[in-house]
């Protein structure tokens, strides 16, 4: 490693969390997030030569991620109740669209250290990375370099490779966008009171029961869950009890396993499901439980109002810190 290489790496390498969380607001995906920050960090070392310290290193990367991001916009990400249309009925089979660019949670552990990395989790909530999602791509910038990292405007605009007029201006029309329609995001998981954490223990422990009903009494009445990459919503408790009881694969106690993690900062759940082992995993002749969902909890006024539980989660797991699949439980 050259003296160049080593100075790029113990100035970038702190900003690492944060930019992982820049990426992820601008693009709604965890997984593009991460590939966005490679392509970020690559770029900058080829160019580190060249930086003259006009701007702080923490600005200089900023601009770039936002152009790698900008670069790769997609179509913009969205959970299924950002669909609209009417609560779908919990009784109908149940299919996924490939059509639509799913909006991803991000796991807290992708971030790192707590206190190291605190600065990346402003901004992250679920519901807050929906609304970004529905603004242009610029837009969207402005408004996280103004608006959730405090950037002047001339930053914004040398960031966006453009005026200060026009940054300006895309700020306020992303503000006029958004306005007051943005999701409020639940409770942060550091901040649950003791009745919502034992809600929260509560939901894994009458899913591992196989307790329907265990659920749906810790269900605010009008709560809402989606399943991405499943088009379909469900609104009411009742509803979200028919669905799992007609719709899920777990038939009895133990077919679930749940390891409570951390999501955008809201609570959530690993969700685990029972398959038979193949050889060698597990034990001979033994089971297996995988990757079934990764459920993030929205705790409103002390009830848990909406759950979005993200199918096919096995990369967001490996985000998380979560194990690939986990064995038998060990009789005690």
């Amino acid at each position: 490693m050259t003296a160049t290489d080593t100075g790029f790496e113990e100035v970038t390498a702190p900003l690492r969390a944060e930019l992982l969380a820049h990426c992820y607001r601008m693009s709604g995906s965890a997984s593009d997030a991460e590939d966005l920050v490679q392509e970020t960090y690559l770029r900058a070392w080829k160019a580190f030569h060249r930086f003259e310290g006009r701007s702080s290193v923490r600005t200089w990367m900023y601009s770039i991620a936002t152009n790698v991001c900008l670069s790769a916009s997609k179509a913009r990400r969205v959970l299924p109740v950002g669909l609209g249309g009417e609560p779908s009925n919990p009784l109908e089979p149940v299919a996924p669209s490939t059509e639509v660019l799913w909006l991803q949670p991000l796991p807290d552990a992708a971030l790192g250290d707590p206190g190291e990395a605190a600065v990346a989790r402003e901004g992250i909530g679920l519901a807050m990375v929906a609304a970004l999602q529905v603004l242009p791509a610029k837009q969207r910038a402005a408004l996280i370099l103004r608006d959730v990292l405090a950037f002047s405007a001339a930053e914004t605009a040398a960031a966006l490779e453009t005026s200060v007029a026009s940054a300006n201006s895309a700020l306020q029309r992303a503000r006029a966008s958004i306005g007051g329609g943005a999701a409020r995001d639940g409770r942060r998981a550091t901040e649950l009171s003791a009745h919502e954490r034992e809600v929260w223990d509560e939901f894994c422990a009458a899913f591992e029961r196989h307790d329907i009903d265990g659920v749906v009494r810790i269900l605010a009445a009008d709560a809402t869950w989606e399943m991405p990459p499943i088009p379909g919503w469900y609104r009411g408790a009742e509803a979200i009890g028919e669905l799992s009881r007609t719709q899920c694969p777990a038939q009895v106690a133990g077919d679930l396993r749940m390891i409570p993690t951390v999501c955008n900062g809201l609570p959530a759940a690993a969700m685990y499901l029972r398959s038979p082992a193949a050889d060698g995993a597990a034990g001979a002749g033994g089971d297996v439980w995988l990757p079934f969902q990764l459920d993030v909890l929205t705790f409103t006024d002390g009830a848990l109002t909406h759950v979005s539980a993200f199918l096919d989660p096995a990369p967001l797991f490996a985000l998380a810190g979560l194990p690939a699949s986990l064995g038998p439980v060990e009789p005690r």
